[in-house]
C-alpha cells in the first residue's frame, strides 16, 4: 500500500486540475475544458499541448475517482515493478497514443459531417436543407424560411441556408472536445495484466475474485463492442482507451525485445 513518487505526484496534479476548472470558471469566467482538453485537429480550437493537457482534465467528480483510483491501485505496482522513471515515460506514452488514437476517431466523425454537408451543397433545396438540419428546426426558423419564400427571396433564402449549414458543420467540429486520463488509465491496466497475469484482483462489482489477465481481456472485448456500436447515449472515449492499451501492449514488447523488462 506504499504511495509511490509518480503517482503520489500524479495524483496531486489531476485533483488541482480538477479544482483549477471549478475555481477560473467561476472567477474568470475562463473554460479550461475549452483551452486544455483534446480537440480535433481541424478546430480552430485545437493545440498542440492538448495531446498532455488533456490527461489532467476530468468532467466530474467520478471521471477524476475512478480514474485516479485506478492509477492509484494498479500504478503503484508498475511503478515499483519498473522504477518511476520507466512508468511516467509508459503513462506518458498510452496517453498521447490514445489521444492520437482519439483524433483519428474525430477524423472519420468529421468526414461523415463534412460529406453529409456536400452531399446537400451539390443538390441545395428545401427539402435537402431540411433534411439534414431537422433536429434543429424550430416554429420560429419555419416562418422565417416561409416569409422569405413568399416574399420571393429565392437567392436570399438559398444563401441563408448555405450560412446556416456551414455554421452548422463548424459547431459540430468545434464540439469534439476529450478530456480525462481514461487512456492512460488503460494502458496501466494493460500492463499490470502483463506484468502480473495471475496475481489474482477482487472486484468490487460484482465481488468476485478473477486473474489480472483475464480482468484485462474483459475490458479490451468491453471497449471494442461499445466502440463499434457507438451507441448514441453514449460519450465515453472507448477508442482513446482501446489507444491507450494499444500503444501500451507495443511498448512493453519493445522493452521486452530489448532486454529491459
Amino acid at each position: 500500500m506504499q504511495m509511490t513518487p509518480a503517482i503520489k505526484n500524479l495524483l496531486i496534479i489531476n485533483v488541482l486540475c480538477f479544482v483549477a476548472t471549478y475555481v477560473f470558471q467561476s472567477s474568470l469566467g475562463i473554460d479550461l475544458y475549452e483551452w486544455l482538453g483534446l480537440h480535433y485537429c481541424a478546430s480552430e480550437k485545437f493545440h498542440t499541448w492538448q495531446f498532455v493537457t488533456y490527461m489532467f482534465m476530468h468532467d466530474g467528480i467520478s471521471h477524476i475517482f475512478f480514474n485516479m483510483f485506478s492509477v492509484y491501485m494498479f500504478g503503484r505496482l508498475i511503478e515499483q515493478y519498473w522504477g518511476t522513471r520507466r512508468f511516467l515515460v509508459f503513462y506518458f506514452v498510452t496517453g498521447i497514443g490514445a489521444a492520437f488514437v482519439q483524433e483519428l476517431t474525430y477524423y472519420i466523425q468529421a468526414s461523415s459531417i463534412i460529406n453529409n454537408v456536400d452531399a446537400y451543397l451539390n443538390n441545395q433545396t428545401s427539402e435537402g436543407f431540411y433534411a439534414y438540419i431537422a433536429q434543429y428546426v424550430n416554429s420560429d426558423f419555419q416562418m422565417k424560411y416561409d416569409a422569405m419564400m413568399s416574399e420571393g427571396q429565392v437567392a436570399e433564402v438559398n444563401e441563408f441556408m448555405r450560412n446556416f449549414v456551414m455554421q452548422l458543420q463548424d459547431y459540430h467540429i468545434d464540439s469534439f472536445n476529450t478530456v480525462g486520463a481514461s487512456g492512460a488509465c488503460f494502458g496501466i491496466l494493460l500492463a499490470f495484466g502483463m506484468m502480473f497475469p495471475n496475481m489474482t484482483i477482487m472486484l468490487l462489482i460484482p465481488p468476485i475474485p478473477i486473474k489480472a489477465k483475464y480482468l484485462v481481456i474483459i475490458y479490451g472485448l468491453i471497449e471494442l463492442f461499445e466502440g463499434v456500436h457507438n451507441f448514441s447515449f453514449d460519450n465515453v472515449a472507448h477508442w482513446a482507451h482501446l489507444g491507450g492499451m494499444l500503444f501500451g501492449f507495443f511498448l512493453i514488447r519493445k522493452w521486452q525485445r530489448e532486454g529491459e523488462l
